[in-house]
């Protein structure tokens, strides 16, 4: 088994949104794909807590798969991608690590 656990900083304003509206929406929008995605057997995703340290990221997703293939499968999915293409302009940063469990 796979976790793939990924961090994101956010912009604190893009695409005419807020840092905390854009947030929310991915946050929503990578929920959404847990059932859409075959090779996704299970997500989080949590948003910081209001208040924290303004040097911390903003959004966690923490994602199980089979198998660095099934990982792999997933990063290339249509509806993943969409995730990621609409993200990208919002974001500051992204941190990634995947390991077997």
């Amino acid at each position: 088994m796979i976790r793939h656990v990924v961090m994101f900083k956010f912009l604190e304003n893009a695409e005419g949104r807020t840092k905390a509206e854009n947030v929310k929406l991915t946050a929503d929008m990578l929920r959404a794909l847990q059932g859409e995605v075959p090779t996704l057997k299970a997500s989080s995703v949590h948003i910081g807590a209001e208040g924290a340290d303004a040097t911390n990221c903003d959004l966690l997703l923490i994602s199980d798969f089979d198998s660095l293939e099934a990982l792999n499968e997933y990063i290339v999915h249509p509806k993943h991608k969409a995730v990621g293409a609409f993200m990208r302009p919002l974001r500051e940063s992204r941190a990634c690590v995947d390991f077997e469990i």
